[in-house]
């Protein structure tokens, strides 16, 4: 069982946003995030899409994104 609720993409971005992560460019809703030591994500969902808890776990691999951060 998964500990990673389902959430509003508005909400992840804002909890990426809040650990350190800026948007480099953006075309559309598909988002390019940077962050010192990480590599580059590309963030594409609409703001009002619920992300379910397995695709904020990869997420998390990613960005270093935890529960707590939502």
């Amino acid at each position: 069982m998964t500990m990673w609720p389902a959430s509003k993409a508005r909400l992840a971005l804002a909890a990426l946003l809040r650990i350190g992560w800026r948007i480099k460019r953006q075309s559309g809703f598909h988002r390019t995030l940077e962050r010192d030591g990480w590599a580059d994500v590309v963030f594409a969902f609409h703001d009002k899409e619920e992300i379910g808890p397995r695709m904020l776990s990869r997420l998390s691999r990613h960005t270093g994104l935890q529960p707590q951060d939502l």
